[in-house]
């Protein structure tokens, strides 16, 4: 565990350049029943910000679908789940959307965008003087967060908005923004305009992929932020943030900072809201949980099945072996038909014992079974027979 830890650490701190001391300090690791059952919550949106939430689900889809590729030149890295991720990561999949199908926990579900702007209707008119639908407002981005954004800001009346993007040429998501909501009244910046578009609305939404913050208190003050008459709430629904932390100073100045951390209170009204279907969602989650947890105990009887075959196939040889005289009248035929006679009756035989060694059990039973099985058709004592025969005959042809 602490090996497979390790290379984990190792791997994240060579694609990200940083630390192995730094990586340490910023993640949690867990293994065993423990990651599997994170897994599990997570693909169902029940340990996200917004309960039930849909994104988390498409982006372990994701991370499953890249588990499971070919290498290429263009993919080094995909393909690397192996048969027992690739099976957990299926199972999160899966036990996602069964959360959604079998209960309501994502009906009426806020989104972080939804959120925000429920957030904005309930600030604006505290910390601007005016209601939502008419303030000025700007969004920075155009992923997938954006679209969504824009969704609940027509619902609240918002329709005229300034979208900043690094390409909003055709073909680009912002121009397909536009092309989807012909009902805004929309004016398309790039980055370079970024402060002056900022400094001239009332309301504006951080949205971006940016690992760094591209939004500071340096940048806002060059732009005349904090010398402007009237206030300005800056929402920052990214992760990691868009927003230095520094701008949250600025709120003497009329600069009101906002980020998904404030939104909780947003997101707690939804998360009581559907505390029954989180309890209905964890009961399916652990019939789920229990479902993959057995599969993979049984991995751990595969080596005793194998025996158990063995043993099996030798004492079917022997036996037609001894019985060959017997049956050296009937036709070729007819022999075929014994052979295969012995080995269904067999596998009839080994049916029941191969069942119980693959089915669900707790560890502790999962041995006692093994033991068990091992000393009845005496498993060790025949593989250490037959490794010391293969010996014997590798050692008289030398």
């Amino acid at each position: 565990r602490r090996q497979a830890m390790r290379a984990a650490t190792t791997f994240f701190a060579e694609r990200s350049g940083l630390s192995q001391g730094v990586l340490r300090r910023n993640l949690f690791m867990l293994a065993g029943e423990d990651a599997s059952w994170h897994l599990l919550r997570v693909s169902a949106g029940l340990d996200s910000i917004v309960v039930g939430e849909g994104q988390i689900l498409s982006q372990v889809s994701k991370c499953f679908q890249a588990a499971t590729q070919v290498v290429d030149d263009e993919n080094p890295i995909a393909g690397s789940g192996g048969k027992v991720l690739s099976r957990m990561l299926n199972t999160a999949v899966a036990s996602g959307k069964r959360v959604r199908s079998e209960t309501s926990i994502s009906k009426g579900a806020v989104s972080i965008s939804s959120a925000a702007v429920e957030f904005s209707v309930d600030k604006c008119p505290k910390d601007l003087s005016l209601p939502l639908k008419e303030c000025g407002v700007a969004i920075v981005g155009a992923g997938t967060m954006t679209r969504l954004l824009v969704t609940h800001l027509k619902s609240h009346g918002v329709d005229k908005i300034t979208l900043i993007n690094r390409s909003i040429g055709p073909g680009s998501r912002a121009a397909e923004l536009v092309e989807e909501n012909p009902d805004v009244a929309w004016e398309l910046a790039t980055p370079d305009q970024m402060y002056d578009k900022i400094a001239g609305a009332d309301v504006v939404y951080m949205s971006t992929s940016s690992e760094v913050p591209i939004v500071d208190r340096a940048g806002l003050a060059e732009a005349g932020l904090n010398a402007r008459d009237r206030p300005i709430d800056i929402v920052d629904i990214s992760v990691p943030r868009n927003v230095d932390a520094d701008v949250s100073d600025l709120e003497g100045d009329g600069i009101f900072s906002y980020n998904v951390d404030d939104l909780k209170a947003v997101v707690a009204r939804n998360t009581a809201a559907r505390r029954k279907e989180i309890i209905e969602a964890e009961k399916l989650l652990r019939e789920e949980h229990q479902g993959y947890h057995g599969w993979h105990q049984s991995l751990g009887a595969i080596p005793t099945i194998t025996k158990l075959q063995e043993r099996a196939e030798v004492m079917r040889e022997e036996v037609m072996k001894k019985e060959n005289k017997k049956l050296r009248d009937l036709s070729e035929k007819e022999r075929d038909a014994v052979d295969r006679l012995s080995r269904g009756i067999v596998n009839k035989l080994l049916h029941g014992p191969m069942s119980h060694l693959r089915s669900p059990e707790s560890a502790e039973d999962k041995r006692r079974s093994l033991n068990t099985l091992g000393s009845m058709f005496k498993l060790e004592e025949e593989a250490g027979k037959r490794s010391k025969g293969k010996g014997g005959k590798r050692g008289s042809r030398r």
